[in-house]
């Protein structure tokens, strides 16, 4: 079906603001309406998401929809200041939004939302705000609990994360409106955003338990808030994906669950693969709920998830090997815990064998071959051969298994232990150790010991006493084959994903009196779950004019002690290169360097250091945006800056430091 496309419209809202937005349309929706999709995002639709959004929206219009990408207020061409992410006034908006969509001549009335990441959020979001035209939603890598499942804070720890996300979010807050859309008024506004800019990372710092800050627009805080159908999307290889099994068991609604391998991208590019037809799924489910046709979607499997083979252990993979399978409910009667007692001096049994203490004490530098926290789909991002790390921590083996042992789900811990520190960190990684040693992980989970008992009143080890403890690690679907081993590695910090506890605790851990809960699937003859190969529409015309590269590397200097984790991405954040979309004549290059240092006895010695560049424009009008950001911590007090510069044609426009102390909440 032909499609017109709309380069920019304005949503007026009831205060006065005007949300920019592009729109696709389907031939003769102006006469034959349309349902409506909206995406609703900060990330500048008119250049920021554009490559994304042209084959991915213009392929649901020429199905027969309208498509609507939405920059938020406060971002991209809309106006407004943005003060944080999910705020009421972001919910307000999208509702006023999607009423205004409803209400247009080329749509039916009936809306449904989507979204990857910040637009799965608020997707869940304002289903609960339940806007009558809202008619399902898919939210894809996104979370119910924005304290245990976001970029910032993971099992009551610091997500070194947070300074990484809030620190690109400043850089993307400071980019101006196109003049092409606003006219001579983009240079007042960008001056006005510039000067209102949140110090986002220590807007998220200065929450470190689970306080009505999170709650607010945490859906599993009421799940019947939500009462409109839910398609949940996630992928192991990505940081969000252990909301999708706890969205099905919660929710009420109609709902289905995807999980496949990949990282943070849409699964019809998926990395590493199978990609699939996604677009494809997601036009069924818009068929059913928004123009009432039976497509069969409820008639699926309520979870299909990829349940993947070994692999050997490599920052990259273009493809993993394993099967789809399908559970008709969840939680699945065909997901049922097998036990393993963690025995002295290092063994995973059938049977616990007699108590005996363990101590386990970390280098800090422990964790250096985790990959990254979230996966992109970039080079060198996955976890590497964990011998790397398996040599700084305490092990669990099972013997060589006699049979496959396939899992799907949760796994979990009961550890008996004591610290002899008030505050102290437990990091377990499950891995898959194949005959020849190499040791692939499979899954893990870090956890604030003074959040033993929830994140909501963290309290102090008492040093020397004994607890027993529940670690919940990562959701996986994992095929162990036999004559494999299956290892837990207990560790006391996990650098550099986490920032360390302020002390370098030693654990006592009473091997005898702890175990490791499996998710073991029993699955007997199943139905085959198939997807139809990935599709999309045409491409936005773009030219790469400039190369991109990504390094990633660990430097251990041996005189002073220091080992410093680098990431440095040049001339596309992900390595991906310098586009100029043809259309619209507009150029972006983002280059971002991370450097992450640490002595392995000196939890204070910590220190994160983040400089970027932003390049955006066209000839006449070039926006350079710089920035340095520094974290480091004494044993009361994280100290935190940031200095930001702007620039217009090389010339100076605007600059911007900040410098916060804040204290330190038993993390």
């Amino acid at each position: 079906m032909p499609v017109s496309v709309e380069e920019n419209i304005w949503i007026a809202l009831a205060d006065g603001t005007r949300l920019a937005a592009r729109l696709w349309l389907p031939e003769g929706a102006e006469a034959a309406p349309a349902p409506a999709i909206l995406e609703y995002i900060p990330y500048r639709k008119r250049d920021g998401t554009r490559g994304r959004d042209e084959p991915m929206h213009g392929w649901f219009a020429a199905q027969g929809y309208a498509a609507i990408r939405v920059d938020m207020r406060g971002s991209g061409e809309s106006d407004g200041h943005m003060a944080d992410e999910y705020l009421q006034q972001e919910q307000d908006d999208a509702v006023e939004v999607i009423a205004w969509i409803a209400a247009q001549p080329w749509c039916t009335g009936a809306v449904g939302m989507m979204g990857k990441s910040w637009g799965g959020f608020n997707a869940l979001q304002v289903a609960a705000c339940r806007p009558p035209a809202l008619k399902a939603i898919i939210t894809v890598y996104s979370t119910d609990d924005r304290y245990s499942d976001d970029i910032h804070y993971q099992g009551g720890c610091l997500l070194n994360d947070n300074l990484w996300w809030g620190a690109i979010m400043l850089a993307y807050q400071a980019r101006p409106a196109d003049p092409a859309i606003v006219g001579d008024s983009w240079r007042r506004q960008w001056l006005e955003r510039l000067d209102t800019l949140p110090f986002f990372p220590a807007l998220w710092l200065r929450h470190q338990r689970y306080d009505d800050y999170w709650k607010h627009g945490s859906i599993r805080e009421d799940w019947s808030a939500i009462q409109c159908p839910v398609l949940a999307i996630g992928g192991w290889a990505d940081s969000y994906t252990n909301a999708v099994p706890r969205l099905l068991a919660g929710l009420q609604v109609p709902r289905r669950g995807i999980i496949g391998p990949w990282g943070h991208i849409y699964p019809q590019d998926g990395v590493p693969g199978p990609a699939i037809g996604f677009l494809q799924e997601a036009l069924r489910w818009w068929d059913q709920w928004l123009k009432g046709h039976d497509t069969g979607v409820m008639e699926e499997p309520m979870l299909r998830a990829f349940v993947e083979d070994w692999m050997p252990p490599a920052g990259d993979r273009p493809e993993s090997t394993g099967r789809w399978v399908g559970e008709a409910a969840w939680p699945s009667p065909a997901i049922a815990p097998r036990r393993w007692a963690l025995n002295a001096p290092g063994s995973l049994a059938d049977a616990a064998g007699l108590e005996a203490d363990i101590l386990v004490r970390s280098p800090l530098s422990h964790g250096k071959a985790a990959g990254e926290w979230m996966a992109t789909g970039c080079p060198g991002e996955l976890p590497v051969d964990q011998r790397l790390d398996d040599g700084a921590a305490q092990l669990f083996d099972t013997a060589p298994l006699p049979d496959a042992v396939e899992i799907l789900g949760a796994p979990e811990l009961l550890l008996d232990l004591a610290s002899d520190a008030p505050v102290a960190q437990l990091a377990v990684r499950l891995c898959d150790v194949a005959p020849d040693g190499r040791s692939t992980r499979v899954s893990y989970g870090v956890l604030n010991l003074t959040h033993r008992d929830g994140h909501e009143s963290p309290a102090a080890l008492e040093p020397g006493r004994r607890y027993q403890v529940r670690l919940k690690l990562n959701d996986c679907g994992h095929r162990f084959p036999a004559g494999h081993r299956i290892r837990i590695a207990v560790a006391t910090g996990y650098w550099p994903t986490v920032w360390p506890a302020p002390d370098a605790a030693t654990l006592t851990l009473r091997a005898g009196a702890s175990h490791l809960d499996l998710p073991v699937r029993r699955g007997g003859a199943e139905a085959p779950v198939v997807f139809e190969p990935p599709v999309s529409g045409p491409p936005a015309p773009a030219t790469q004019i400039g190369p991109g590269s990504i390094r990633r590397y660990t430097v251990q200097d041996h005189v002073t002690g220091e080992t410093t984790y680098v990431t440095e991405g040049i001339g596309g954040l992900f390595g991906e290169g310098i586009l100029r979309f043809d259309e619209i004549d507009s150029m972006a290059s983002h280059s971002l360097k991370r450097e992450l240092t640490i002595r392995d006895d000196d939890p204070l010695s910590a220190r994160y250091v983040l400089t970027q560049s932003y390049e955006m424009g066209r000839e006449g009008w070039r926006i350079l945006i710089e920035s340095r950001s520094v974290l480091t911590a004494d044993r009361d007090q994280w100290h935190l800056s940031t200095e930001l510069t702007a620039s217009e044609n090389g010339q100076p426009a605007a600059a911007r430091s900040w410098s916060e102390s804040i204290p330190r909440d038993l993390v």
